[in-house]
């Protein structure tokens, strides 16, 4: 059967140089980075190599990468110590974030009795930023949450204006930008960001890897204890064979960049362009999306809603319905739910996201099962 992968905001598929990178440390670097003796050190050099790759591929000091397992524990940590070790007493966020962000937000909420302001979604996701600034004209200290690109609507957040304001009120600035790093260019000298989070599986990397960006100058405390990995901020041997991946996999996106966004973006375009012909009554979801991600509702009668993903999967097309903690349930994301007419919300969706390794041919295909459902 044929196999079609279109879900490349859930993850994506690892790089050939990636799997040699990874191969050639797992089998010929094993040794503990924290001991002393060669094996360590030569373990050792090829972390802080990595951390040096990663560091200049978003113009960042290598002092402010931290290697973790994952965004979602990076998040966990950056809000957790914000609140605990830098005295915030409000988050400003948005109820369209990963979960990795709301859950954490509601535990933090209930446990130190902090402040919780979510901002207005308007129609098509697009969130009402001119409340941020009523929101942080107060003296309260407060710590701005939100994504560069939602996951599930694609919807594209300025945030050199939300830094920006952050940084003339005062206030810290956390942004999760798992679907964007390794996708569009950063400059974090430049951009007025406190924290931000990554992850490699999302940029052709290893899963079980990410990292979190700490601006000089944030001290925050650590949210495992043990040894004094990651400068005493993050306990725990580090995964040595995954960091190398994940930095090999980033420079890789970097130096393809400008070609593979061209060619996802004209990609994205001629799928958009197919799906209204075959279908003339069909929704884009969003107002100004990313270029890799397109969440679309499908004309068909709501009956066919839990059965669409079954059925794609049968013909061997890989989509989803939100994203990957969503796409196994028939109910509407939390996401699209904020901003969805209730008819929407009943209506049959899928988040299609793209790759370099996609072609114009598995488009016309998924668009001919889509006639054939």
């Amino acid at each position: 059967m044929r196999k079609i992968y279109l879900d490349n905001a859930a993850t994506t598929p690892l790089r050939e140089e990636v799997v040699s990178t990874m191969s050639s440390v797992l089998m010929e670097n094993f040794g503990n980075p924290s001991s002393s003796h060669s094996f360590g050190r030569n373990s050792k050099n090829i972390l802080e190599s990595s951390r040096k790759s990663i560091a200049k591929e978003i113009n960042a000091m290598a002092s402010e990468i931290i290697f973790t397992s994952s965004a979602t524990e990076a998040t966990n940590w950056i809000l957790r110590s914000a609140v605990k070790d830098l005295g915030v007493k409000r988050i400003i966020t948005s109820k369209i974030e990963h979960h990795a962000t709301l859950y954490t937000v509601l535990v933090l909420e209930r446990e130190y009795g902090i402040k919780v302001d979510y901002l207005p979604v308007l129609d098509n996701g697009v969130l009402d930023i001119s409340v941020l600034d009523e929101l942080l004209n107060d003296s309260v200290l407060s710590l701005v949450s939100l994504m560069h690109v939602n996951n599930e609507s694609g919807e594209i957040l300025d945030i050199d204006s939300v830094g920006k304001l952050c940084l003339e009120k005062r206030a810290y600035f956390h942004c999760d930008a798992v679907q964007t790093i390794g996708k569009q260019a950063f400059d974090l000298k430049q951009l007025a960001v406190d924290f931000m989070v990554g992850t490699a599986h999302k940029f052709h990397g290893p899963k079980g890897v990410g990292f979190a960006y700490i601006k000089k100058g944030a001290v925050l405390q650590p949210l495992l204890y043990g040894g004094e990995q990651e400068k005493g901020f993050r306990a725990g041997t580090e995964a040595v064979h995954q960091i190398a991946g994940m930095a090999k996999a980033l420079e890789l996106s970097y130096a393809n960049l400008d070609k593979e966004k061209a060619y996802i973006a004209d990609l994205k375009e001629y799928c958009t362009n197919g799906l209204m012909k075959a279908f003339p009554n069909v929704k884009i979801i969003g107002k100004q999306t990313f270029y890799n991600i397109m969440n679309v509702i499908l004309p068909f009668d709501s009956s066919k809603t839990t059965m669409l993903l079954f059925t794609l999967d049968m013909k061997g097309i890989a989509v989803s319905r939100g994203s990957a903690c969503q796409s196994g349930s028939s109910k509407p994301s939390h996401v699209l739910a904020e901003f969805l007419t209730l008819e929407d919300q009943q209506k049959p969706n899928i988040r299609i996201s793209l790759s370099h390794l996609n072609t114009k041919d598995e488009i016309d295909y998924l668009i001919e099962t889509l006639k054939f459902i």
